[in-house]
């Protein structure tokens, strides 16, 4: 699994597996926490990347979306849902993020 990961969490998890290990124990028992469906939790690890300014997280959780099925529009309107909270350039700088990986 490490291994397929890109960048600098594959390099972590392939340099320090015990810790790695241990990362993905705590973010399965968050992920089972609560009644969100997969897709509700991958739209809220969206919108956390994007309210961090992670371009990294941004570009990990659309990937992921995509593969997990959720579609583009979604991905989009979460960026545009970030206008309010966290003002125009962060949204725009997302849906940039966003559009790396959608390929638009």
């Amino acid at each position: 699994m490490t291994k397929s990961m890109p960048g600098a969490a594959g390099d972590l998890a392939e340099q320090h597996p015990e810790i790695w290990s241990a990362y993905s124990s705590l973010g399965a028992a968050c992920a089972g926490a609560g009644p969100l469906t997969d897709r509700e939790k991958r739209l809220v690890k969206l919108a956390l990347a994007i309210g961090a300014g992670s371009e990294g997280a941004v570009h990990s959780h659309s990937r992921r979306a995509k593969t997990e099925g959720v579609e583009n529009a979604a991905l989009t309107q979460v960026a545009l849902l970030a206008i309010g909270t966290l003002g125009l350039p962060r949204a725009v700088a997302a849906k940039t993020w966003i559009e790396d990986v959608l390929g638009a």
